[in-house]
């Protein structure tokens, strides 16, 4: 019997990024791009460009409640607005997957980008999900520049209300539901472990929901390759081996936030 039901893509946008990929993914062999064509041949865009979508993850629950990861691009004014593609198609997302904001009882942000934190807030300023906790690692806080357009977007918000709940690295939300640390990308970025979901084209299996721990399927193919916009580099290559490593040895699908599939196998020994 599976343990928490359905895991539920919701793409809140698709857009092509500011920097080519080979910009952005320094010191790719060609090797390692040419895997990632085949990973991910919808990725590749005209001229070098790269095409990426924003993607959130739903968990069912018991009570028909959710577990939703990550909270998009957000609506036109957002802080992504300068660089992505707003505003979202969150909301009507949740929707077709027959889920009212009122059934979310938390919000895992995996790192308070921009990107990442745009759904958090309605139009009016209040939580977009009433009922639910939003959980952030305190290392993720303590690093997040009050200049920052989140800090006013969505922290300060969700501390007024008494929605923000920070946690201090593994973090057992639920039974079968793990919050994972995988810094680097942001110094306290994390991961979900999903445990015994119902996985898509059928059975029952773990997912990785890997956040920006991998954001090109280039760093899937060769998880040496870093990306232009991690904050430690090493740390990010070191979550990085340790998630596809995990993934391998608990056969669990990747759950990814950019990728232009929402669902992956991790690769191989050796691949």
């Amino acid at each position: 019997m599976d343990i928490q039901g359905r895991v539920v893509a919701l793409l809140d946008a698709t857009g092509s990024f500011f920097d080519p990929a080979r910009t952005a993914f320094p010191g790719a062999s060609a090797a390692a791009w040419g895997r990632a064509a085949l990973l991910d041949p919808e990725t590749a865009g005209p001229d070098g460009s790269w095409r990426l979508d924003f993607r959130c993850f739903a968990v069912s629950r018991p009570g028909g409640r959710w577990l939703l990861v990550d909270a998009g691009v957000g609506p036109a004014q957002s802080p992504a607005a300068g660089w992505a593609p707003v505003p979202g198609r969150l909301p009507a997302a949740l929707g077709e997957a027959g889920i009212a904001p009122a059934d979310v009882e938390a919000v895992v942000l995996t790192h308070l980008h921009e990107d990442h934190t745009g759904w958090t807030l309605d139009a009016g300023g209040r939580p977009f999900y009433p009922e639910a906790r939003y959980l952030v690692q305190s290392a993720e806080l303590a690093a997040l520049d009050r200049a920052d357009p989140v800090w006013d977007w969505t922290v300060a918000p969700l501390r007024a209300a008494g929605q923000l709940h920070e946690v201090a690295g593994e973090h057992r939300l639920a039974p079968g539901i793990t919050l994972l640390p995988t810094p680097g990308h942001t110094p306290g970025h994390q991961s979900v472990l999903v445990e015994g979901a119902s996985a898509p084209g059928g059975g029952h299996r773990d997912v990785l929901v890997t956040g920006d721990v991998l954001v090109h399927a280039v760093q899937l193919a060769d998880p040496a390759v870093p990306y232009s916009r991690e904050r430690d580099r090493a740390a990010a290559r070191a979550s990085r081996e340790e998630v596809l490593a995990l993934a391998v040895r608990r056969r669990a699908l990747l759950a990814t936030a950019h990728l232009t599939r929402a669902f992956v196998e991790p690769p191989g020994p050796g691949a």
